[in-house]
């Protein structure tokens, strides 16, 4: 494991201070990068989140799924966590805090966007960072690239339905069109990008170009996350500075959620009696999101400046130092598994 993942929580919190700082100290700076956008896809953003996502596209194995059926039991917990409950449960812990817990101290608006962040937030199952995620837990690396690829697949089909259905029953009108080029561009692109270059540069099948290629992009990816964090955290700085107990109320529903899907995965994979090497991927690929796409997708339709897309922040801001609480959870317990 390298220093950037040893220590990735200390850099995200860099980038969160960084980015609140020089938001706070030259916010035009900000306000003229918000500004450079088409289609309301902020170009910049764009940009990043590419960098980020292609790295972990060309890792992605599709041949690997013909093991699909070897030990489908984590799979299909993952799946059922992933699409039956998480977007549902999201939904309705935004529902319940922001429109009877919340409701005295949140405008009906910025509520209806904080919902609307914490549902993009639960419909898109984490796909880069799970790698990451798997290899702390000491995970099957052959089996979570199988959970990638068959989540990525569905997330194509499935993610603008659910989405589009959540916000409806908000009562929060989103625009098709901005939301199906939004999936285009920050899943099925990168994944047909992915997918041609591992094609092209693993013809010999000894992963050696292939390897090599990948380890060329992580200096980028890692830039890529870092200066992501930054201008999001930059973006929303007037915000966080002015009314720091907004974080709060959002941060709530989003912890009980994610402690709360782990929780439910965690005794699913005891129940079924799986290894730990297949279940701590299972619980983690099911508990953490794809906070890239909830962020672009939150950006794209309702902007910058949004409650949704600061909800989609506060998304980062947690999940960090919670996956890394469950990291610590499932290696302490490894022996409890089959």
């Amino acid at each position: 494991m390298g220093k950037f993942e040893r220590y990735l929580s200390l850099w995200i919190a860099l980038g969160i201070g960084a980015g609140v700082l020089l938001g706070s100290i030259v916010p035009g700076v900000f306000s003229r990068l918000a500004a450079i956008e088409y289609a309301h896809v902020n170009l910049i953003v764009a940009v990043l989140i590419w960098l980020m996502i292609y790295p972990m596209m060309i890792q992605i194995d599709f041949r690997s799924l013909k093991d699909v059926g070897s030990k489908p039991k984590g799979l299909v917990l993952t799946l059922v966590v992933n699409w039956l409950i998480k977007p549902f449960s999201m939904a309705l812990l935004g529902w319940l805090f922001f429109h009877w817990v919340f409701v005295d101290w949140v405008d009906p608006q910025s509520a209806n966007e904080y919902i609307a962040g914490m549902i993009l937030l639960g419909a898109a199952p984490c796909t880069a960072m799970v790698f990451i995620w798997s290899q702390l837990t000491k995970g099957d690396p052959n089996y979570t690239l199988v959970q990638v690829s068959i989540n990525d697949i569905i997330m194509v089909f499935a993610f603008a339905p659910i989405t589009a259905l959540l916000l409806g029953v908000s009562n929060i009108q989103v625009p098709w069109e901005t939301l199906l080029l939004s999936v285009g561009l920050y899943v099925l692109l990168p994944l047909v990008a992915g997918m041609i270059t591992r094609q092209k540069l693993d013809r010999a099948d000894d992963h050696q170009r292939l390897d090599a290629f990948v380890a060329s992009l992580k200096p980028w990816s890692i830039i890529g996350l870092l200066a992501t964090v930054v201008l999001l955290f930059g973006f929303q700085a007037e915000t966080i500075l002015q009314q720091p107990s907004v974080i709060v109320l959002i941060a709530i529903p989003l912890l009980i959620q994610t402690y709360g899907i782990f929780a439910l995965t965690y005794i699913a994979a005891k129940r079924l009696k799986l290894s730990h090497s297949i279940a701590a991927p299972a619980c983690m690929i099911a508990t953490s999101n794809f906070f890239e796409l909830a962020v672009a997708v939150a950006i794209s339709l309702f902007g910058l400046h949004s409650g949704a897309a600061l909800a989609t922040v506060v998304g980062v801001l947690v999940e960090v130092p919670v996956m890394l609480s469950l990291v610590w959870l499932l290696n302490r317990n490894r022996d409890s598994f089959s």
